[in-house]
């Protein structure tokens, strides 16, 4: 043999014992050709093959570079290099080596432009990622890792159509592909599109079972179905397949929250955070489990901490607001909460955009046309109705407000108000306003703080109507009468902790004698007021209201009001009556303050009863039967000194 072919035959035995795994058997065979002065390209490139399985990084590296340097053509040492530098995170130098490899070696394949746009998508350049990928394709149309990846890239892009079109094809190359699969589950939840998200996450799942990302895409889609125990399994399993995943801890938390487990959230929230202690999102989480369970001081450093690391972090600023609101530190609280028009959920965002005409900050008013639109539900606008009465303290020259339909009569009555419209006919008409603001912006432009504020409007019930419902409200005894609301919207975020689960819970205060109960309730619970529990007396008039100014002809003839937290505390309240709201054990609204039983938002008229930590809401009733018969026995004790002394 020459001895060139013996010193091929030398690589090629070290190239075999390399592929065995005997990285030092085989290094030492092609040590000493290495120190020639012109080694061969063959060589070098098994040597540094060898020296990566020896964790001799460095001296891979080089034999790397130095194959490049001898023949730019020979394509191996550019995919061992570059691999080399990805996996140090060396990426600027990963993809100058991968560009000399598109420029020196003929011919090319799909496989370089691939893994060059998977340096480029590394580095954050997705337009040119998408580029390289295409190029790939043009090669090898029908590469399904190919069209997954330019998915990826197409989702981080904000083009989710062409992303669900890329990893369509994918499957349609290779349906066992599962990747494909469980991306093409996490696009549709980006898109809402929940019903097919599942389907394609369990798709991905019946073929690699423990492939984590399936099981966390499809616990986001259960999530967002609220089918909440599913989404918590899903959620396990991912954390069981990857247990170093953050994401999975993160959104754990949030589903055992929903459903009242506190401390496992928590739990969950701490194990995320030991895993990514600057993620903002699980500060912010574990802030808002902190507020909902009455830990003021620690969400509060949670929210701070969420906006220390992500200072554009729309939802931590608005719980910190929200929080400081309920806490009556309302400078910095009314301030923060302007954020809410940052927040992509907030249904009015896209106000600034449609009204033709600047949005109030503060300016003077004397002789300007004001728009007031309507934000949030029809209690807040009874609540903050009494701004007002600021507008024309600053001389406003009109003040007109956008409403619903249901709000239109009763605000009509309220002074200040010059004109009330529906949303429509007010947009088609901004161009003739100088400013328009909403209600829930007024505080901070007026400076409201917790010993200012505002004495709340004060609303008269038209007369007609109070006729109208006299005649039914009369048939009942002579006594008290008292209004009940025991459900609020069920599209409430918060409805299965703020509703009663019954009005049967409310049986205790029929002990009390001489007492006549109305039933206010509309939509859910109206069933349950035409068929009380153990048939218990009671006038149901909520299906027969059409209005607000229907309900308030009625409380107006009411002695009391007692209710949940919804719209009728505010109506009753603004009438001047006694309200007594019933308030949850969690994620109590911020308006409703902080560990009192009054509120100053209506001073002397509403009484809060707070469901706490660990009661129920059985014990709750309990104790507002013991005030509810203290109440009315000390009424009777004044109408009887009263018909004494005549």
């Amino acid at each position: 043999m020459t001895p060139a072919s013996d010193e091929s035959a030398l690589v090629q035995h070290a190239a075999t014992l390399c592929q065995n795994g005997r990285f030092a058997d085989a290094l030492s065979l092609v040590a000493p050709l290495l120190d020639r002065p012109a080694p061969a390209i063959a060589v070098l490139h098994v040597a540094a093959v060898c020296a990566l399985g020896l964790n001799r990084l460095v001296d891979a590296e080089a034999w790397w570079r130095r194959a490049i340097d001898v023949m730019p053509a020979f394509d191996p040492p550019y995919d061992g290099l570059g691999a080399l530098l990805v996996s140090q995170g060396r990426l600027p130098e990963a993809e100058a080596i991968l560009r000399r490899q598109l420029a020196s070696v003929t011919p090319l394949h799909a496989s370089h432009h691939h893994r060059f746009g998977k340096v480029l998508e590394a580095l954050g350049r997705l337009e040119e990622a998408e580029q390289a990928f295409g190029q790939a394709l043009l090669i090898e149309p029908r590469s399904a890792d190919v069209l997954t990846d330019l998915g990826n890239v197409l989702r981080v892009l904000g083009r989710p159509a062409e992303a669900e079109l890329a990893y369509r094809l994918a499957i349609a190359v290779r349906a066992d592909h599962a990747l494909a699969h469980a991306n093409l589950g996490a696009i549709l939840v980006d898109m809402q599109r929940l019903p097919e998200a599942e389907a394609a996450s369990r798709q991905a799942l019946a073929l690699c079972p423990d492939h984590p990302e399936a099981h966390y895409n499809l616990g986001v889609a259960l999530q967002n179905l609220d089918r909440l125990p599913e989404a918590e399994a899903a959620y396990r399993d991912a954390i069981r397949c990857r247990p170093g995943l953050p994401q999975p801890h993160n959104n754990l938390g949030c589903v055992v929250r929903a459903q009242g487990r506190h401390d496992e959230a928590m739990a969950a929230f701490a194990d995320a955070l030991a895993l990514a202690p600057d993620m903002a999102e699980v500060h912010y989480n574990l802030g808002t489990t902190f507020a909902h369970a009455g830990r003021h001081d620690d969400a509060e450093r949670a929210y701070r901490r969420a906006l220390e690391l992500r200072a554009d972090y729309d939802d931590a600023r608005f719980g910190l607001a929200t929080l400081l609101l309920g806490l009556g530190r309302f400078e910095e609280g009314w301030r923060r909460y302007e954020s809410r028009y940052e927040q992509s959920t907030f249904v009015h965002r896209r106000t600034r955009e449609m009204l033709q005409c600047a949005q109030w900050q503060g300016e003077p008013l004397a002789g300007k046309a004001l728009l007031v639109w309507q934000e949030d539900g029809l209690g807040d606008m009874l609540q903050f109705s009494r701004y007002f009465a600021e507008f024309r303290a600053r001389h406003a020259s009109r003040v007109v407000f956008a409403c619903q339909p249901a709000l239109h009569r009763l605000m009509e009555t309220v002074d200040g108000v010059d004109e009330v419209l529906d949303h429509d006919a007010a947009a088609a008409r901004a161009a003739q306003f100088d400013y328009w603001t909403s209600l829930l912006s007024a505080p901070m432009h007026v400076g409201t703080t917790l010993d200012t504020i505002p004495p709340p409007v004060r609303l008269a019930a038209d007369p007609a109507r109070v006729a109208r419902w006299r005649a039914r409200l009369d048939a009942l005894p002579a006594g008290p009468r008292v209004g009940l609301v025991w459900k609020g919207n069920p599209k409430h975020h918060n409805d299965a902790h703020r509703s009663l689960p019954s009005l049967a819970l409310l049986t205790p205060l029929w002990s009390v004698p001489g007492v006549s109960f109305v039933s206010l309730q509309k939509g859910q619970g109206e069933d349950e007021a035409r068929q009380p529990p153990g048939g218990l007396p009671l006038l149901h008039l909520g299906s027969e209201i059409d209005d607000f100014a229907d309900t308030a002809a009625i409380v107006a003839q009411l002695d009391l009001v007692v209710c949940v937290d919804t719209s009728t505390a505010h109506l009753a309240a603004s009438l001047g009556k006694p309200c007594w709201v019933l308030l949850p054990n969690q994620d109590v609204d911020w308006r409703w303050m902080h560990d009192r039983e009054d509120s100053p938002w209506y001073p002397g008229t509403v009484r809060l009863f707070r469901r706490g930590r660990d009661d129920n809401w059985i014990r709750m009733a309990e104790r507002m039967r013991e005030a509810f018969a203290a109440h009315f026995a000390v009424r009777r004790a004044a109408a009887d000194e009263t018909a004494r002394t005549a």
